[in-house]
């Protein structure tokens, strides 16, 4: 079984610029306080650092 991680929308991206509402997206997702399971791997976490005000890492399983 691979590794996962649980990651929950914690802000809004109202006035926030273009790429970090498409990273956002990239993520799955798009409502506040909705959340994700996600494959762990390196692209994924890139992509929450590169948001860390946006999203919050809840959880890691496996």
């Amino acid at each position: 079984m691979a590794k996962t991680i649980v990651v929950k929308q914690i802000g809004s991206p109202i006035r926030r610029p273009e790429k970090q509402r498409q990273t956002l997206v990239g993520l799955g997702l798009n409502k506040m306080h909705k959340t994700r399971e996600l494959e762990d791997t390196l692209s994924i976490r890139g992509m929450v650092n590169k948001i860390p005000h946006l999203v919050k890492i809840i959880e890691e399983r496996g």
